[in-house]
């Protein structure tokens, strides 16, 4: 069953900067992320894409301009959930790791054991739950935090360059996941280097380089038709510096 319209969005970055040592790594980025599918942003390294996604889960406060959830300045930060490239895992099985997020979420105790079965399964972990995180395979690990984050109950996901690491067995059972994500309703905004993800999951893509929103358009349109040289060369495999 798809959600009802999402309070936390928009996400409305409004001539947004974010100053590391009075350097730029978000400057003046105006961007809205709206409800729909999944918002994918790409660009070399150092271009701010972590940086964005970290103020749109509300980690970093712009150092200018406004940020906003819903038309808020403080959205509801209990329905965003983000999982980071590398993510730790406790020294616990699997179902301890996800119970841990879910006692953080303040889920009721008796619900437990339920929630965690069904978790494992959306993430395809069934029959794994046992097993120690820290002995899953780099895939295995990748899947189950995001069974951590969508123990929260999200509106609204984000994901710091989840394949980065994967092999192409690993990053298919992801994405597969991911897509299950987009159906129930989820927001989904992701960061990734890998252009093929992109043209695979993404609605609309976000082009940075050097803290600056380059181009932002639908998936079809940004690979059919790019309208700046900083996207043509991108998409052709050439470096941005």
């Amino acid at each position: 069953m798809m959600r009802a319209p999402l309070s936390n969005l928009p996400i409305a970055f409004e001539e947004v900067s974010v100053l590391a040592s009075a350097a730029p790594i978000l400057d003046r980025v105006k961007l809205t992320i709206t409800a729909g599918p999944p918002t994918v942003l790409i660009g070399p390294n150092g271009s701010g894409k972590t940086t964005l996604l970290r103020a749109a889960m509300g980690l970093v406060s712009p150092s200018r301009g406004r940020l906003s959830w819903g038309g808020q300045e403080s959205g509801l930060f209990a329905k965003r959930a983000i999982l980071f490239q590398r993510p730790m895992m406790f020294r616990r099985s699997a179902v301890a790791n996800i119970r841990y997020a879910l006692k953080a979420a303040h889920i009721p105790r008796k619900h437990y054991g339920e929630r965690v079965q069904q978790l494992l399964q959306q993430v395809g972990l069934d029959g794994l739950g046992e097993r120690p995180a820290r002995r899953m395979s780099g895939g295995e690990q990748q899947r189950l935090a995001l069974a951590r984050a969508l123990a929260r109950d999200p509106t609204v996901l984000l994901l710091d360059e989840p394949t980065a690491s994967l092999d192409p067995a690993a990053t298919k059972a992801f994405e597969d996941v991911i897509r299950m994500v987009v159906k129930r309703g989820i927001k989904v905004v992701m960061s990734t280097h890998d252009l093929g993800a992109a043209r695979r999951l993404a609605g609309d893509v976000v082009l940075l380089h050097r803290g600056r929103v380059v181009e932002h358009t639908s998936v079809s349109a940004f690979f059919s038709c790019p309208q700046t040289l900083e996207a043509k060369a991108f998409i052709a495999g050439e470096l941005l510096v």
